[in-house]
């Protein structure tokens, strides 16, 4: 913004008084019936009992596979021994994370907690890993991944996609799950970047309160038997390791994690979420998961939030491990409970119960924490009403995987896929006009081609009936391939299938076999358009790092070869992350990003193609054109330098492929008209923000609208913009509809060198689509409450 400078060069300053978080409310308002029931169980409690609640084991110490049938089978001695004895809290996972069926998980839930009601009296609370559906259960629906919704930028999908996936959860007998994900996916290298809702901290924000909604309802002190308890993961600014490898170190200014990366968990603790998992890496040097600061200070007290806080797999062990900042296991313990960890998920062990125990004796842990973190656990489980009902399912759940809910993923799966480039209208490619009975097909003939052609798992990505996505076929095979999904769509007799490049399904995510290029480049002598499915096989976590963004040489050459045919070639992205393509772009008519759809993905793909369904998606990050420009749309201003001219000549471009916010559609939209009810304001004012968008085109659409704000001087260096608030709305052609924003003033304000919130005088632009509007602050403020 541009500074006011008055002769005595001051700059009046407003500073708040200090008080608590949220006007000294609680982020989860308080329930007097439900405390007092926690407060009785925690008294009747013995310290095992109590130790035995914060440990999370996994289901496959409890049991043994038989690899050769896929078949799991529980060893009921074992079970009784880890709850009667060890007095186990939690118990999580799929056996060999392979998905089981409803009536699985209902017999083995349903045993776990008889036998903890039996030996404790308390519930077990089951988690798993429910990250765009009902991943680890048989039969029950799969939405895209969560960098799908990002794109669609429409946060009811979200909450309704979450409301589906806790009412199939439920009809599975599991009352807990491992999402939303909210780390901001702003390195194209990490490997998770497709788990989150994009790059921006506001997209993340406003779709991690709508799933939150979806999964546990209105009311977090009283879920329902078709909620779930949510675990909004991981806190936090785990997807900004400085080597883009998975679980390693973030480095990071004090400016940007509170700005952009703490804020989506923020929102997530003022909506209630009931758990979070904690970030196994380090930021700054210090490991998340042993850091006060991080876990007590900023979450428990700041926002006054009373949920419960669980590790990552074994991460307490990777305090003494990895991290080296403990000397053993039972130092690790010691850092993490003191920290603020309420539950440990130690998935092989019972050492977490016997070394506790031993700290709280040598009072290296108070028993106050104790108490406090098992209240935090019983709480959740107070809330999931587990103590009246243990277990859910049966009569009542029979929507679970019903054409209902498919059709909710599709409408999904079309509104999360960009339409990125369509040049000389290449799209849609709909039926050609011929006589009626004429020998001629009214489709085109389509060479397909490509590895990501005629499989389920690269549409699905990881967390798809196994942790990886891969060795599940079986468990798809009633979904379609974008080869089969092309063949309903325009005929069999139209679709060539011939796929040059294919993965080699026995080894690494990344590997491939032989290419045949040369067939593919035959084939596409019969064909009229060439299809060409590009990307990544699926993968998750620390399976999924690499060591080249560039999308595979095979690949590339596929599409360099088959340009030479002059045969015009549609690229289908069908990626986790953002590949480098920018010496195979050119050679494309038109580009579609279906990043990972899911089940549905590859119908709502040919839905778009034809036509049937208009794109309305916008990209959720920036996708980069080289290794050595891997920007987010909100870089420093200084980041994008002129040449200057003199002695030494200096620039700096900011290079990308497609912004973040960019996509097209089959219709055309026009901006006009923005206002702003107040140009000039000072901290404490709300800004009515209001837009007119007119759909210009011949066919109906969505478009989602969003406002940036620029701070174009500022006391650090200000960033090139922020998005501020977006909606989605649907148009008729020759429609125009106004879209009104409500923008807190504060909400411009950045933490400064100092690490407070500032909100300084001076000028603003606000934007929305071609529509700038100029608004100025007549009056500093600084703020001395950590959030505001």
């Amino acid at each position: 913004m541009i500074k006011r400078f008055f002769l005595t060069m001051a700059v009046a300053v407003v500073a708040t008084a200090m008080m608590a978080q949220n006007n000294g409310k609680p982020a989860i308002p308080r329930d007097a019936a439900l405390e007092a029931k926690i407060e009785k169980t925690l008294k009747k409690m013995t310290l095992d009992e109590k130790i035995g609640q914060m440990l999370e084991l996994n289901l496959d110490v409890m049991g043994k596979m038989d690899w050769a049938t896929r078949t799991w089978t529980l060893n009921e001695t074992m079970l009784d021994t880890l709850i009667s004895k060890w007095k186990v809290g939690s118990i999580l996972n799929a056996p060999g994370t392979r998905a089981a069926t409803v009536e699985q998980w209902q017999k083995w839930i349903q045993l776990i907690q008889k036998k903890s009601m039996k030996h404790i009296g308390i519930p077990d609370i089951y988690g798993l890993d429910h990250n765009h559906g009902v991943t680890y259960t048989q039969g029950g629906t799969l939405f895209p991944q969560p960098i799908n919704l990002g794109a669609s930028f429409n946060t009811e999908l979200a909450r309704t996609g979450a409301e589906i996936t806790a009412y199939e959860s439920r009809a599975a007998n599991c009352p807990w799950v491992y999402n939303p994900v909210v780390d901001l996916g702003r390195d194209p290298r990490w490997p998770r970047i497709w788990e989150s809702f994009g790059e921006d901290a506001v997209v993340n924000s406003k779709m991690v309160v709508a799933e939150i909604k979806g999964y546990q309802g209105d009311d977090p002190n009283h879920l329902g038997k078709y909620h779930v308890g949510t675990s909004t993961k991981h806190y936090f600014a785990y997807g900004a390791p400085w080597s883009g490898k998975d679980r390693t170190p973030a480095y990071l200014s004090p400016q940007i994690i509170r700005e952009k990366y703490f804020e989506p968990f923020k929102q997530a603790a003022l909506a209630g979420t009931l758990t979070m998992m904690v970030n196994s890496a380090s930021i700054n040097g210090v490991p998340v998961h042993a850091s006060y600061e991080y876990l007590t200070k900023w979450l428990k007290e700041d926002l006054q939030w009373d949920g419960m806080l669980v590790t990552d797999w074994a991460d307490i062990n990777n305090l003494f491990t990895r991290e080296h900042v403990a000397k053993d296991k039972k130092d690790a313990i010691r850092l993490a409970i003191n920290a603020g960890i309420d539950m440990s998920m130690d998935p092989y062990s019972v050492d977490f119960c016997i070394l506790l125990k031993e700290l709280v004796e040598e009072g290296k842990v108070k028993m106050s924490r104790i108490d406090d973190a098992v209240r935090r656990i019983l709480r959740v489980k107070y809330r999931l009403g587990l103590f009246d009902n243990p277990n859910t399912g049966g009569k009542g759940y029979e929507k679970f995987g019903s054409d209902e809910f498919a059709q909710k993923a599709l409408k999904a799966a079309e509104e999360g896929i960009v339409l990125l480039k369509n040049e000389d209208k290449t799209l849609p490619l709909a039926p050609q006009k011929v006589a009626v009975g004429a020998p001629v097909s009214p489709y085109k003939t389509i060479l397909l081609t490509g590895p990501n052609a005629n499989q389920m798992r690269c549409l699905n990505g990881g967390w798809s009936y196994t942790w990886q996505g891969s060795k599940a076929e079986d468990l798809s095979e009633k979904y379609n391939t974008i080869y089969e999904a092309l063949c309903n769509k325009y005929g069999k007799q139209n679709i060539i299938l011939e796929q040059g490049v294919t993965y080699n399904e026995e080894g690494e995510y990344y590997q491939e076999n032989e290419p045949q290029i040369e067939k593919a480049v035959a084939a596409a002598e019969k064909a009229d358009i060439i299809v060409a499915a590009i990307g990544e096989n699926s993968y998750t976590e620390t399976p999924g790092n690499l060591t080249d963004l560039w999308l595979s040489e095979n690949q590339r050459n596929l599409v360099k070869a088959l340009a030479k045919t002059g045969k015009p070639i549609i690229l289908v992205l069908n990626e986790g992350r953002p590949r480098l393509i920018s010496d195979i772009e050119p050679l494309a008519k038109a580009v579609v990003h279906v990043f990972l759809p899911g089940n549905y993905g590859a119908d709502a793909l040919a839905n778009l193609m034809a036509g049937d369904a208009n794109f309305s998606a916008k990209m959720p990050y920036t996708y980069p054109r080289e290794i050595n420009s891997l920007n987010t749309y909100d870089y420093k201003v200084s980041e994008e330098v002129s040449t200057m001219s003199g002695a030494y000549n200096y620039d700096a471009k900011v290079s990308l492929m497609w912004p973040f916010g960019y996509g097209l559609s089959y219709t055309s939209y026009a901006y006009s008209n923005l206002r702003v009810d107040k140009t000039t304001f000072t901290a404490d004012d709300m800004l009515t923000v209001s837009v007119d968008v007119k759909n210009t085109g011949s066919r109906a659409g969505k478009e989602p609208v969003l406002l940036y704000s620029s701070d174009l001087v500022a006391s650090i260096v200000p960033d090139n913009k922020r998005l501020r608030d977006f909606t989605k709305i649907e148009l008729q052609p020759g429609e125009t509809k106004t879209v009104t924003f409500r923008l807190p003033a504060k909400n411009l304000a950045f933490v400064g060198a100092d690490g407070r919130w500032t909100l300084e005088e001076g000028d603003f632009t606000l934007r929305i689509g071609n529509q700038t509007q100029n608004i100025s602050c007549t009056k500093t403020k600084i703020w001395d409450t950590p959030n505001i």
